[in-house]
């Protein structure tokens, strides 16, 4: 086997480590965060209150092996918790994998972790946290930073103030515009994902806008559909994009140039 593949399946499979255990703590920042409660205190079963043990604290497994109850009251548990951890284990598999430089990594598995706690949130309590979003201003601006010293390449990191700063103008004008239709947590959300999306490049900036767009709008166009509501039917745009975002970061590279070559013919 090549010493390539070799290092990309151990970069695969320490990723997918740190990521289920970084998914099982998320799913606590889920939970507590939007109630402002503390992360600290060990896991209960949220029916019985019951302390949860090692042994039931295994990302994913656990849920399995009790098949979705707690050990003490037999209540059933919330399967978000094992589709956070295994989501977040997927994500961070493939930016371990694929990404780059290998000196950003750092920053999109942040990014991918505040994705995957921002998307469930916001889908559960149609809010964006401050006290996810603000503070992530700071590490994913140091976090770029590092990887634009490691690398040399600080055209990168200016491209990604830019683009931070762009969306968040835009999203902003797009909220004074229609207030009902663009919140502000969206609007702080916007300036996250410029920063990432840019600093990959504008391709990937330009296909994670236009997909969080097109992804919500499919959904909504069906969410109405289905329920038979309105154009007053409200719809959390936060998980849309942060499915863009990854839309972006994934091809939208290569979607971009295509985009170029057919505007030149």
């Amino acid at each position: 086997m090549p010493v390539e593949t070799q290092d990309l399946i151990v970069r695969g499979l320490a990723g997918g480590l740190l990521g289920l255990v970084v998914g099982s703590f998320l799913t606590v920042v889920i939970t507590r965060v939007p109630d402002g409660a503390s992360l600290w205190p060990r896991s209960a079963c949220p029916n019985c209150g019951g302390r949860v043990g090692a042994k039931d604290n295994i990302p994913v497994l656990s849920w399995l092996v009790l098949r979705g109850r707690c050990r003490s009251c037999k209540e059933p548990i919330s399967p978000l918790y094992p589709v956070v951890e295994a989501s977040t284990a997927v994500l961070f598999t493939l930016v371990a994998m694929f990404a780059s430089p290998l000196a950003a990594v750092p920053a999109y598995l942040y990014a991918a972790a505040v994705a995957v706690a921002l998307t469930a949130i916001d889908a559960r309590t149609r809010r964006l946290p401050d006290a996810i979003v603000l503070p992530s201003f700071p590490v994913l601006a140091a976090l770029l930073a590092l990887a634009s010293w490691l690398t040399a390449d600080w055209s990168a990191l200016l491209r990604a103030g830019i683009g931070g700063l762009g969306l968040l103008v835009a999203y902003g004008l797009i909220h004074l515009i229609k207030p009902n239709g663009m919140g502000k947590g969206d609007v702080k959300l916007a300036g996250l994902i410029g920063l990432i999306l840019a600093y990959q490049g504008w391709g990937p900036l330009a296909v994670g806008v236009f997909g969080a767009f097109l992804l919500g709008s499919v959904w909504g166009i069906g969410v109405i559909a289905k329920s038979r509501g309105g154009r007053k039917t409200t719809i959390p745009f936060g998980p849309w994009m942060c499915a863009g975002a990854v839309l972006g970061c994934a091809v939208g590279g290569p979607l971009w140039d295509l985009y170029r070559q057919m505007m030149q013919v």
